[in-house]
C-alpha cells in the first residue's frame, strides 16, 4: 500500500533546525565539479510507489542538499534553505520518477510548479547615489534583499578551507588524539573528506589534515543574520560609499581580504559576510568620512555602536573560527585607539587552529585562497610582533613553529577566484596597487628584523645573560648586534623608490609614512639596549662617545622624518603600531637626557624634545591619534623632574653627544638664558607651549644623511669590542624622509 503525506506550508520556528543529510545512494554519482548550479532530477529506482519517500521539509534534507551530501538547514521564515539561497537555485524535494515541485505559500497564494516566483532583483536603490565606482549603490541595504544570479559565476566557497558558509575547520596536530596514521586509514572522496560521527576530515595534502564542524552547533549563530541586518541599519544608505573610502584607502597597504571576489559578492547581495568584518571594515572607513565631499554632508553614523556590536559578534564567531574572524581582528585592531593586548594573543590561537601557521603552498585548496592565507598569516605575524614592541611582553609566534613561506607577487593576484572579470584598472591605479603591495612586503621584511632584535635583545634570557655578563656587557650586547644590524642596514639600502617618502603622492593620501617610521621605531629599539648597557666604570671613553653619538643621530634623523611629514602623510593610513612609534622617539629622547654625562648635552636634548613635541601638537591636527604621543612625551618629562643636577664640562670623556656650537637663536634668548636660572629649566621641563615655539630646522647639529649616518658606532672603531664596523652605505645620502613642503 503506497502512503501519501500531504505537504504542509512551512511553519515560523523559533530556532533554524539542523536536519542530517541522508546517506547517499551507492549508485548515485556525484555532480562534476563546477556544476552544482545546475539543478537536476535524476529518475531513481524504488519497488515502492512513486511518493514513497517523500516527507515533510521538517524530516529530510532538499534534494541538491541530498546531492552534495550536506547538512540542510532552513531559518526561520526563509522559502529557501541556506545553501539553495546561496546558489540561487531552486529549493525541491522530489524523490520519484517523474519530478514535482514543491508547492510554497508566499503572501497566501500558491504558486504553480511551472510559476515559481524568485526573489525580486531590483533593490530598492539608497536614498543617497554616491560615486562608487568599485561597489555600486545597488548594494544591499536594510531590509536584506536577494539577487538572482542567473548570469553570473559564482565561487564554490565549499571548495575553500577556511571561508565556507556552514561550517569551521580546526587543524589537527600531530600529538593530538587523531593520530595521522589511523587518518590515513579513512576513505577520503574526491574532496580530499571523510566523514564520521565527529565531524568531517578535511586532508590538504598527505601532512596535514583538518576536522570541519557544523557552525549550527556553535553559540548563537542563529542570530548572525540579525546582527549583519544591524550593522547595515547603523550605516545605512552609505555602506557602499564606506566600503569604497575602505578599498581605496586601507586595503591597498593592509590587503587582508580578497577585494575582487567580496565586491562581487556585495554587489549580488550575498548575506552570508561575517558582521564583525563589516564592522570593522566600516569603522576604519569612518576615519575618512569628513573628507569625503558627499558624505561630509550627512549625519556620521555611530561608530562606538558599530564597535561594540563588532567586538560582541567577534567573540561569539571565535567559536566557530574562520578567516573571516582573524580579518575582522585585525581590522579592529587598526583603530587609531585601539590597544588590546589580550585579542592579539586571541588571534594568534585562533590563526594556529585555522592552520595560517603552515606553508600552504602544496594544500588543496583554490590558488586565491592560498594567497589570501598568506597575507591574513604575515599580517598576523606582525600584528603580534608589533604588539609585544609596543607592550614590552613576550610574543606568542616563535620560529621554530612558523612555516609561511615568503609573500611574492603570485599571492596578491586577484584572478582564479571565480569570479566574473571587473573593467582594466587605470595606469595610476595599477600604480597605485603595486605601491601597496610593496609597501605590505616590505613591512613584512622589516618586522622580521625587528622581531630578531626583540628576540636578541629584550627576552628574559637575553637580560639575564647581558646582566651575568657584568663589565663584559656592554661588548655582549654589541657582539650580538652585528648581524642584525647589517641586516637593517641592508633593509634601507635596497628599499625601492617607488615606497621612499620622495615618491609623489599624486594628490591622494598614501601610507608610506608607517613603513617609515616603523623603520625608525626599529633603529631605536636597537640603539636603547645600546644606550641602556653604557656604564661609566665598566664602558671606556672611546665606546661612550661613539655610542652616544649614533644615538643622537638616530634621533635627529627620526626627528626631522616627523618634521617633514605632509598633509597627504598624516590623513593617510598608519599602522596600528604607529601611535606608540611616535611616542618612542620622544622616549629615546628622553632617556638620552637622563643618562647624558654633562649638563651641556641634557640642555641640548631638552631643547630637541621642546621641538618634537610642538611638531607633534601641530601634526596632531591632522592625524587626532598624536595627541596620544604628545601626553606620553609630557609623562616622560615630568618623571625628569627628579633627575640630579648634572656636572659642566670637565673633561674630554663629557664632551660626548655635545653638538658644535651654533649661533645663539634670538627667538630662544641667549645661551646663557637656555642653560642659566631654575626658572627656565623648570619651563623646559614642563614643556609648556609657546608663542615663540616653532618647528626648527636642525642647524649646525645636523648636517643632513652623509654616508656615515648608518655606521653603528660614528667614525672609529668601539674598543673592547671584536664587532667591526660595516661600511657605509653608498646610496643613503639619498633621503628617506620628505622635503619640506
Amino acid at each position: 500500500m503506497t502512503t501519501v503525506v500531504a505537504l504542509q506550508p512551512a511553519m515560523p520556528r523559533s530556532t533554524p533546525v539542523p536536519i542530517a543529510a541522508a546517506r547517499p545512494r551507492k549508485q548515485q554519482q556525484r555532480p562534476s565539479p563546477g556544476k552544482e548550479n545546475v539543478v537536476t532530477a535524476k529518475p531513481v529506482s524504488t519497488t515502492v510507489g512513486p511518493v514513497a519517500n517523500i516527507r515533510t521539509r521538517r524530516e529530510r534534507p532538499c534534494d541538491a542538499c541530498r546531492r552534495r551530501k550536506s547538512r540542510c538547514v532552513i531559518h526561520e521564515g526563509a522559502v529557501l534553505c541556506v545553501l539553495c539561497e546561496f546558489h540561487k537555485q531552486e529549493c525541491t524535494f522530489v524523490q520519484s520518477p517523474l519530478p514535482r515541485k514543491r508547492k510554497v505559500v508566499d503572501d497566501g497564494k500558491k504558486d504553480s510548479p511551472n510559476n515559481q516566483k524568485k526573489r525580486s532583483v531590483d533593490a530598492e536603490p539608497p536614498p543617497l547615489a554616491l560615486p562608487t565606482p568599485t561597489i555600486t549603490a545597488t548594494a544591499p541595504s536594510p531590509p536584506p534583499t536577494q539577487s538572482s544570479l542567473a548570469n553570473s559565476r559564482l565561487p564554490h566557497l565549499g571548495e575553500t578551507l577556511g571561508l565556507q558558509r556552514r561550517q569551521h575547520s580546526r587543524y589537527i596536530g600531530l600529538s593530538s588524539p587523531f593520530d595521522s596514521v589511523l587518518i590515513g586509514l579513512s576513505n577520503f572522496d574526491t574532496r580530499n573528506e571523510s566523514t564520521f560521527d565527529l565531524g568531517t576530515l578535511r586532508r590538504v595534502n598527505d601532512h596535514e589534515c583538518f576536522i570541519m564542524l557544523p557552525d549550527e552547533t556553535t553559540q548563537d549563530y542563529a542570530d548572525e543574520v540579525d546582527t549583519l541586518n544591524l550593522v547595515e541599519q547603523i550605516v545605512h544608505p552609505h555602506g557602499p560609499a564606506l566600503l569604497e573610502i575602505y578599498f581605496r584607502i586601507v586595503h591597498p597597504s593592509f590587503p587582508i581580504i580578497q577585494k575582487h571576489l567580496f565586491v562581487q559578492r556585495y554587489r549580488h547581495g550575498d548575506r552570508s559576510f561575517s558582521p564583525s568584518l563589516m564592522a570593522g571594515m566600516y569603522v576604519l572607513a569612518l576615519n575618512w568620512w569628513s573628507f569625503d565631499s558627499n558624505l561630509a554632508n550627512y549625519p556620521k553614523p555611530d561608530a562606538a555602536r558599530l564597535e561594540a556590536i563588532a567586538m560582541k559578534s567577534l567573540s561569539l564567531a571565535m567559536e566557530r573560527p574562520k578567516l573571516s574572524t582573524v580579518q575582522a581582528g585585525l581590522l579592529l585592531l587598526q583603530r587609531p585607539e585601539a590597544d588590546s593586548w589580550s585579542l592579539t594573543t586571541q588571534l594568534v590561537a585562533i590563526g594556529q587552529e585555522l592552520g595560517l601557521h603552515l606553508d600552504c603552498s602544496s594544500w588543496s585548496v583554490p590558488l586565491w585562497e592560498r594567497g589570501l592565507r598568506k597575507r591574513i598569516a604575515w599580517a598576523l605575524y606582525m600584528q603580534d610582533k608589533w604588539s609585544s614592541l609596543i607592550h614590552g611582553r613576550p610574543s606568542h609566534v616563535f620560529n621554530a613553529n612558523w612555516a609561511v613561506k615568503v609573500i611574492n607577487d603570485d599571492d596578491f593576484k586577484e584572478e582564479g577566484d571565480e569570479y566574473e572579470s571587473t573593467p582594466e584598472d587605470s595606469e595610476e591605479d595599477k600604480k597605485e596597487i603595486e605601491r601597496g603591495q610593496i609597501l605590505f612586503a616590505q613591512m613584512i621584511g622589516l618586522t622580521k628584523i625587528m622581531a630578531e632584535i626583540m628576540d636578541t635583545f629584550y627576552t628574559q634570557v637575553a637580560i639575564q645573560d647581558f646582566a651575568s655578563a657584568g663589565k663584559n656587557s656592554t661588548a655582549l650586547v654589541l657582539e650580538r648586534a652585528r648581524f642584525v644590524q647589517l641586516k637593517l642596514r641592508d633593509w634601507f639600502q635596497y628599499l625601492p623608490k617607488s615606497v621612499s617618502m620622495e615618491a609623489p603622492t599624486n594628490g591622494k593620501f598614501s601610507s608610506l609614512g608607517y613603513l617609515h617610521l616603523a623603520y625608525f621605531a626599529t633603529e631605536i629599539t636597537l640603539h636603547r639596549r645600546f644606550v641602556q648597557s653604557l656604564d661609566g666604570t665598566t664602558a671606556t671613553s672611546e665606546v661612550v662617545y661613539n655610542l652616544r653619538t649614533a644615538a643622537k643621530t638616530r634621533l635627529i634623523r627620526a626627528m626631522d622624518f616627523v618634521n617633514r611629514l605632509k598633509p597627504e602623510h598624516l590623513q593617510g593610513f598608519w599602522y596600528f603600531a604607529s601611535k606608540i612609534n611616535f611616542t618612542l622617539i620622544g622616549t629615546f629622547g628622553s632617556l638620552l637626557w637622563a643618562t647624558a654625562p654633562s649638563q651641556e648635552e641634557a640642555d641640548f636634548y631638552k631643547t630637541r624634545l621642546r621641538e618634537y613635541r610642538w611638531t607633534l601638537s601641530v601634526s596632531s591636527k591632522r592625524a587626532e591619534f598624536l595627541d596620544y604621543a604628545v601626553q606620553m612625551l609630557d609623562a616622560s618629562r615630568a618623571m625628569l623632574n627628579n633627575l640630579a643636577e648634572k656636572p659642566r664640562l670637565l673633561d674630554e670623556v663629557s664632551r660626548a653627544g655635545v653638538p658644535p656650537a651654533a649661533q645663539p637663536r634670538s627667538r630662544m634668548g641667549p645661551p646663557q638664558q637656555i642653560q642659566g636660572s631654575s626658572r627656565q629649566a623648570h619651563e623646559d621641563t614642563e614643556m609648556l607651549e609657546g608663542a615663540e615655539l616653532r618647528r626648527f630646522p636642525s642647524g649646525g647639529s645636523f648636517h643632513g644623511f652623509t654616508n656615515d649616518s648608518y655606521e653603528p658606532y660614528g667614525s672609529s672603531a668601539v674598543a673592547g669590542s671584536s664587532m667591526q664596523q660595516p661600511g657605509s652605505v653608498k646610496d643613503s645620502a639619498r633621503d628617506d624622509t620628505p622635503r619640506s613642503g
